[in-house]
This record gives C-alpha cells, structure tokens and sequence, in this order.
C-alpha cells in the first residue's frame, strides 16, 4: 500500500483505491467527520486548515488564523480551532465557521486550497482577538510573512463599514510593524509604546566605522544607540550561543551601543523594570524626555523619532 498524503477525504480515498477502508479505519483517525489523518498525529496550523477545507467538500475559504498559517505566518499554533468562511451551520469541534461577505478581491488560493487575502486576513484577526498582544503578535507575523500593508488593510475596512468589532481593530491596527520576527518582539514593542516612550525601529543593522556588519538588533532607537532585544530560551541555556551573545555584546559596545535585554520573566512579571532600563540609557545617551501617545480618537498616534 503506497503512502496517502493526509489529511484527505475518506470517500476519495476509497473511491480512488489509493486505500483500503480496513487501512483507513486502523491507521487513520478522523480530524473532522470525513477527513482523515493518522492515529496520534498532532496537526500543525497549516494541515489544520486543510483538513477544514476539506470538510467543507473544498467549497468554503480558510480564514482568519488558518489562513494566515497557509499564507506563510509563523507561530501559529496548531490548537487553535480551524477557521473557515462557509454556509454550513453544522460545525463540528475545532473549527469555527463565519458567515461573512467577501470581495472578489479578498481572495486568493495557496496550493490550489482558496484562502483570505492577506489584507482581509489581517482585517478578520484584527477584529476576532481579543487581547490586544496577541493580536499585534499575529498581525505583525502575517505582515512580516507576506508584506501586506496597513493602507491594504485600511482599504478592507473602508469596504465593509459595518462589519463588527471595526474598533478593535482600528485599534491596534497603526501598531502593526513587519519588522517583528517573534510574538515577544511584538509584546516588547508594544510594552514601550504603552508606557509612553517613542516607537522603536525594528531590526537595526548596525555597521562600524568601515561598513562592516556588526549585528542586527529587534528593535531600537538609532539616533540614541540604545537597542532591546529579546533573548529566548537558548540565549541563556545554550553555552554557545551565550559566548556568540558575549562576543557581539562586546563589539555593539565598541559602535558606542547600550543593549537592554529582556527575557520572558522581565517582560512578563517586571516590565516597570524594562521600563525604567530603557528610560535611563535613553537619558544618559541625551534622549529630551518622555513622548506621548494621543489622549483623543481611538487609535494612538505614531510618536515622533527620538532627536539625540
């Protein structure tokens, strides 16, 4: 018996004799009523969303987090329910259905699976999440993935002034930058920006006085030469890439640069202390005092560049 690629319908597989019914049902367990993959497989997003498309007999359109998952997006988690844009009422577990309306243009195919554009994509996650982080992280990760643009976005919105939940995402959508590579560069950025200091410039290229690479930094502010980074795990358990990080430590202080980094329990539990770090390097390297996001409307304005 040749390999079957999954998940993939039972009736087809049957119908192809690609498999015998026995295999299917000792080898195969159903990720929805009709869709196969095989016992004990733990789905990643992108398999999730085809095993949805599939359920809807390849007449809906993956959405929102799933589409995101085939449109490139990393850290999408495989747990999260699938997502598809379908008439049916019958749901079953792990999979949520919309009824929206959508705009010849706000769609396109992935392996010849159809899927929301990415600026509709963005549109649907920017109104559907709830917690304004994870929000960012997931719109910042599908505009670093596919390039889509907050004027695309806004031009979604201008097309469906009625859609719900349209503050939300008018919310959160003037934060969004591509230049994030991780959901905790994402909340990093936006704990600076909440506490009132000006945006940083996400990934750095720092070079000396030759033009040579000397690093890239997540995020920062330039004129200052204060950088934030975001260490991982294996930045502190990994003896390597903690000697790598001590060398480049070195040759960043050599360019005149001050490197805040921040771990998951700083930004997590102590972030008045990221806060207050950030501050002092900025003040000490000549930074004129804190910016302001605005007190009116309903979405912040970008703050102005830091002048050294």
């Amino acid at each position: 018996m040749k390999e079957v690629d999954w998940p993939f319908l039972g009736t087809e597989a049957l119908a192809d004799k690609t498999i015998p019914e026995r295999a299917m049902r000792t080898l195969y367990e159903p990720v929805y009523p009709g869709v196969f993959a095989p016992w004990g497989v733990e789905l990643d997003a992108s398999q999730r969303a085809r095993a949805a498309w599939l359920w809807s007999r390849r007449r809906g359109v993956v959405a929102g987090n799933s589409a995101a998952a085939l449109l490139g997006a990393k850290w999408v988690s495989g747990g999260l329910d699938a997502e598809l844009v379908h008439d049916n009422h019958k749901t079953p577990p792990k999979l949520v259905v919309h009824r929206d309306a959508l705009a010849p243009g706000e769609v396109t195919t992935v392996d010849g699976i159809v899927v929301t554009a990415p600026a509709r994509t963005a549109f649907d996650i920017g109104r559907h999440t709830r917690s304004r982080s994870v929000a960012l992280g997931r719109l910042d990760a599908l505009a670093n993935a596919t390039g889509v643009t907050i004027a695309e976005v806004e031009a979604v919105i201008a097309a469906h002034p009625g859609a719900r939940d349209l503050n939300r995402l008018r919310w959160i959508l003037p934060l969004v930058d591509s230049g994030a590579e991780s959901p905790q560069e994402s909340r990093t950025r936006l704990a600076l920006i909440d506490a009132g200091l000006p945006w940083p410039e996400t990934q750095i290229v720092v070079r000396d006085g030759y033009g040579g690479f000397v690093a890239r930094l997540d995020m920062g502010y330039r004129e200052l030469k204060v950088g934030i980074e975001y260490d991982g795990q294996q930045h502190w358990t990994d003896p390597r890439q903690r000697q790598r990080d001590i060398d480049r430590q070195v040759a960043l202080t050599e360019q005149g640069w001050v490197i805040i980094r921040v771990s998951a329990e700083l930004l997590r539990y102590r972030r008045g202390t990221l806060i207050a770090r950030v501050e002092e390097a900025m003040y000490v390297a000549g930074w004129s005092g804190r910016a302001r996001l605005s007190a009116s409307g309903n979405s912040p304005t970008r703050s102005p560049r830091v002048a050294s």
